[in-house]
Formats: C-alpha cells, sequence, structure tokens
C-alpha cells in the first residue's frame, strides 16, 4: 500500500532535522502499535534524501545490553562506512561516543521502542540524560525516540521525578488515519466504487489504524463481509490484536482492566453500571483508563460544568471497542475456533453497533470542517432529552443541532425541535439549524 497522509507530521520532522545541523534535537515520537510510526520515519527519511547517509535506525529487541550494542555497532559501521574502535558493551558508552561524533559530523539517530530500555537496563535514562546535557550544545544529532507503550512513554518524558523530563524539544503523538484519508484509500483501490455501508465498516473496523488499512488492502478485503470474513479467518492477525498490543501495558492486572473494556464496548458507559456487573470499585482502573494509558475518554454533555458527575466511558479506538465488545466478550468460542458462530453474531447485531459509530464518523467530520469553536452531545440526567450532535460558531452566532440514525426515515426534525428547547433559549440571537444526519450523507463532501 502506498504512503498515506502524514504531511504535517513530516513536515515537522523535516523542521526538526533542519534544526538539528546547528543545534542538538531531541524529539519522542508515541503512538500505538500498528499506527506507522516506523513507515513514517522511514518515509521522513528516504534513501534518497541527503539524511539518509547519516541516518541510524536502533530497534530495543529483548535482548542483553551487551547484545544490543554488538548490534548498533555493525549498524554504525555499515552505515556510516567507519570502523568503530573500543569496547561498547554499555549502552551509554556508545550513546557518548556518537554524541562525540556528531559534533563533526551531524546525524540522525532513531531508538525505536525506546520504553523497552527499561526492562533491560533502567539506568540508561539516567545516563544519557547526563551525557545529552553536556554534549547537546555542541553536537550536531537529531534523536528521535519512539515507544508504542504510551504510559511508559509518557511517563519517561513528561513526569518530574525522571531523568529525561523536560530534556526533549518535541513531542509527536501520531493519530490514526482521518476519515477524510480513509475514503482516499477506498477510492484509490475500489476505484470510487465503494458505497456508505462499506465506508462505515471500514472506519469502524480499522479505526484508522495504519497497519489494518494496509492489510484489509492487501486482502482485497473492502466489503464488510470481506472484512468480517478475514477478521473471523483461521490464524487471522485481528483475532489475538487486543491481547497483543494491551497485554504489556496493563500488567499483571490486565483482567480487570480487559473486563471494564469490554463492559464499555457493550455498552455499559457509566461507572454505576460497571461496578455493578464487576461488584468492586473501578474509579481507579478507569481514570488510568482515561489518563495514564489514553484508551478511554470521559465525556461529559456538552454545556456541563467542570464538576457534573453526568458523564460517560468510551473507548476511543474503534478497532479496540470492536475487539473488546465482539471477539474478546466470545472468546470461548473463539477458543475452539467456532469464528463463523461469533462472525454471526457481528452481522446479526451489526446494525445496532454501528449505529453508534455513525455519529462519532460525522462528529469527527464536523471537527474536520473547522467552522466550529464548540461540538458535542447532549443528554439529562436519566439519559432523557439526548442530542446526538451540537456544534456552535460564537464568532458567527450558529447554533447547529443533529439527529443521528442509520435510517434517515426514523428521524423527526419536530421531536429534535422539542427536545432543544432549553438549549435553544440559551442562545438568543443565534441562527439556529436542524439537521437530520444518516447513512445516505456518509460518503457527502
Amino acid at each position: 500500500m502506498k504512503f498515506y497522509n502524514r504531511k504535517l507530521e513530516l513536515s515537522t520532522l523535516d523542521k526538526i532535522q533542519k534544526k538539528s545541523l546547528t543545534t542538538a534535537q531531541m524529539t519522542f515520537l508515541v503512538g500505538r502499535r500498528r499506527i506507522g510510526k516506523t513507515k513514517l520515519i522511514l518515509q521522513a527519511f528516504r534513501k534518497e534524501d541527503a539524511y539518509q547517509k547519516n541516518f541510524l535506525y536502533f530497534f530495543v529487541a529483548k535482548k542483553t545490553e551487551e547484545l544490543l550494542c554488538e548490534e548498533y555497532i555493525l549498524q554504525i559501521e555499515a552505515t556510516l562506512g567507519i570502523k568503530v574502535f573500543g569496547q561498547f558493551s554499555q549502552f551509554k558508552l556508545l550513546f557518548e561516543y556518537l554524541l562525540e561524533l556528531s559534533i563533526k559530523q551531524p546525524l540522525t539517530i532513531v531508538i525505536d521502542e525506546f520504553q523497552e530500555f527499561s526492562t533491560i537496563n533502567s539506568s540508561i535514562y539516567s545516563d544519557m540524560q547526563n551525557s545529552w546535557d553536556r554534549y547537546k550544545d555542541k553536537s550536531k544529532i537529531n534523536l528521535l525516540l519512539c515507544g508504542s507503550i504510551y504510559s511508559l512513554m509518557i511517563k519517561i518524558f513528561e513526569n518530574a521525578k525522571e531523568p529525561l523530563f523536560g530534556r526533549a524539544n518535541k513531542k509527536i503523538h501520531l493519530q490514526p488515519f482521518s476519515i477524510t484519508t480513509l475514503k482516499e484509500i477506498l477510492s484509490d483501490n475500489l476505484n470510487n466504487k465503494y458505497n456508505a455501508r462499506d465506508m462505515l465498516a471500514f472506519y469502524i473496523l480499522t479505526g484508522g489504524v495504519a497497519k489494518y488499512t494496509e492489510l484489509f488492502v492487501e486482502e482485497n478485503a473492502l466489503s464488510l463481509e470481506s472484512m468480517l470474513d478475514y477478521i473471523f479467518e483461521v490464524n487471522s492477525p485481528f483475532l489475538t490484536e487486543g491481547k497483543d498490543i494491551l497485554i504489556e501495558e496493563f500488567g499483571k492486572e490486565y483482567t480487570v482492566y480487559f473486563s471494564i473494556l469490554s463492559l464499555i464496548a457493550s455498552a455499559k458507559t457509566s461507572r454505576s453500571d460497571i461496578e455493578s456487573i464487576l461488584n468492586r470499585d473501578v474509579g481507579g482502573y478507569l481514570d488510568k483508563l482515561d489518563t495514564q494509558y489514553n484508551i478511554i475518554n470521559k465525556v461529559k454533555p456538552i454545556f456541563s460544568k467542570s464538576g457534573s458527575r453526568t458523564q460517560k466511558y468510551l473507548i476511543e479506538d474503534n478497532f479496540l471497542n470492536f475487539w473488546f465488545r465482539f471477539i474478546y466478550k466470545y472468546r470461548s468460542a473463539i477458543e475452539i475456533e467456532n469464528y463463523q458462530y461469533v462472525k454471526d453474531i457481528v452481522k446479526r447485531d451489526w446494525d445496532s453497533y454501528s449505529g453508534r459509530f455513525l455519529e462519532k464518523y460525522f462528529i469527527e467530520k464536523a471537527k474536520l470542517s473547522k467552522k466550529y469553536s464548540n461540538i458535542g452531545t447532549y443528554w439529562e440526567r436519566g439519559n432523557k432529552n439526548e442530542i446526538d450532535i451540537i456544534a456552535i460558531n460564537k464568532l458567527e452566532k450558529k447554533l447547529v443541532l443533529t439527529e443521528v440514525k442509520l435510517n434517515k426515515t426514523k428521524i423527526s426534525i419536530d421531536k429534535l425541535k422539542l427536545k432543544s428547547q432549553k438549549i435553544v433559549e440559551k442562545f438568543n440571537g443565534y441562527q439556529i439549524s436542524y439537521y437530520a444526519l444518516s447513512l445516505d450523507d456518509i460518503l457527502q463532501p
């Protein structure tokens, strides 16, 4: 699959690279696994670029420090065409060697899965900090530190107690592809011949994650039916995906976190709902999933006060939501390879399940339009008077209220106006617009 999007990130990396020719730069790049960090790096420093000759890529594999250093030395010699003399069994010595080398020869160094150093030798971070502080004013180095375990990367660089706190010049948080890019991918691979149902399925089942889009494209699985066939086939990479990317994040308490996420994916979105089923206090777990792991969002009704307890918890990642709702929930059937059974459940529940994401799709579209100063959803205690999307442009004094359903014939603008009365009263002098959006509108520009 060709390289898509990432123009902003590529521009940012290019600016950092140019700055590093005169002043040392440290950047940390974070993003969930499969999001496309490595492809972005390779695209930014492609072989035809002049930067490539001074480009070193180190992957922190689960090896001893001594073996990693041996591997890195071979890469240095092969890439830079030099002979590395001396004993470098410790990374701190090799890092200092490269800092010294960059005084005369500008270098770009990428260290991928940087958080893994914590399991190999945690003192590497303080050693790097010490060397960086001594050499950064005279070195011409572009140091890019990448990681896929969000909680650890944020701790390493943004916890004031950690040695590398405050050392990075820039942070890049790589996000999923936008709906605009997903449309482009489908259009390129289906010659513009795709329907709204398949577009919504592509949005839900990939979540905009680069690797998932690539897998579906390579398999030519770009309709809802073919995507589900691929997900639920023997040895499908999707079946163990949630486990593969999250167990290391959560550690020994992963079963509690997985249970909470499974309930949220099944529309048990309030703390009271979750606690009543698990029969335990989950406040601390929910806080960590939100602030530390960046996996769920705490969503409050638009216009609610900061101290309001009216809130819902939603899984941010579309694919992980699907995985917990159908694959993890029915793991007994998955374990005995009864994939057809689970696939039949997905097909049975698809309309009700996908409808929730249609609202999310149109909220993202509204944000991408850059027309509004505030966008959100609204509901009152007891889930009364729910309004799917409210968008405000304070500068132009415009208020937009929108109802979203898969089938437009089931939307009543009169009912929308009735349950919006309390809100509209607060926006005296505003131009008020009411919209009905459905699956029919998903392909509109």
